[in-house]
């Protein structure tokens, strides 16, 4: 039997999400278009500044989930039928990823592949600023994909940059209706999505988390790549050194 979902252990210490969503809150008087329990980020709004919705305690998940398998996909089966189902265009499995670096300098990314579930760095008391809770391969969780971020560390981040990528399918991004999700311990819940699709785009940067004089605001980016990680790399200037990797 083959277990699709990779789940390492979380960090010993280290704060974990309780998996609920936020409590719906009342919006501020005066503030159209925010939802009791939810901010949309859009081209007309694209930013908010998770500090003063949000706070700078406990961990932040950040939520991918896609449509595995759109309408007219061939159902499931054994291992193989489903790998010619991938290769057909049918399943389509998305991975959740970053690029981060922290006000240290220090660079990496977090992905499933390479088993990169943690990054490369830690903080010198050896607890994580962020890190993946799994690889969901069969796309039949309920709960997609999470990357997790210890808002404890705000001062230790300069900026993170969240991505989706198709790891296995052709490129179909209208299909797949993906959605990030943010979900703070505390307040509003807030959601990208991955619209504008680019057919021949494999990697779509989603969105920017950065440090702005202490104040971690995310920023809507939905900017679609021709290429992989790499290709990501250079286009928002992160200067690292790329080699071909795999799950």
């Amino acid at each position: 039997m083959v277990d699709y979902t990779k789940r390492p252990k979380p960090p010993a210490g280290q704060p974990q999400p309780s998996g609920r969503p936020a409590d719906a809150r009342p919006a501020a008087p005066g503030a159209p278009g925010v939802s009791l329990s939810k901010v949309t980020l859009t081209k007309a709004a694209p930013s908010v500044s998770l500090t003063k919705t949000a706070g700078t305690s406990g961990v932040l998940r950040v939520n991918l989930n896609w449509n595995a398998r759109p309408q007219g996909a061939a159902p499931g089966g054994g291992f193989l039928k489903r790998l010619a189902a991938a290769a057909s265009g049918g399943a389509i499995d998305l991975d959740l990823g970053c690029l981060y670096e922290y006000a240290d300098g220090s660079k990496g990314v977090i992905q499933a592949l390479g088993n990169a579930f943690r990054g490369q760095h830690t903080l010198p008391n050896g607890e994580l600023v962020a890190w993946l809770d799994g690889d969901d391969r069969s796309g039949r969780s309920t709960g997609g994909e999470n990357l997790l971020i210890d808002l404890r560390h705000t001062a230790h981040i300069r900026r993170i940059l969240v991505f989706a990528l198709i790891y296995q399918g052709v490129p179909n991004w209208g299909a797949a209706d993906a959605v990030v999700t943010m979900h703070p311990a505390s307040g509003p819940q807030v959601e990208v999505r991955l619209d504008e699709p680019d057919p021949r785009a494999r990697i779509c940067a989603v969105a920017q988390f950065a440090n702005e004089g202490g104040q971690l605001v995310v920023h809507r980016e939905v900017r679609y790549v021709h290429g992989g990680q790499d290709v990501l790399d250079r286009r928002y200037g992160w200067g690292m050194e790329w080699a071909p990797g795999r799950k």
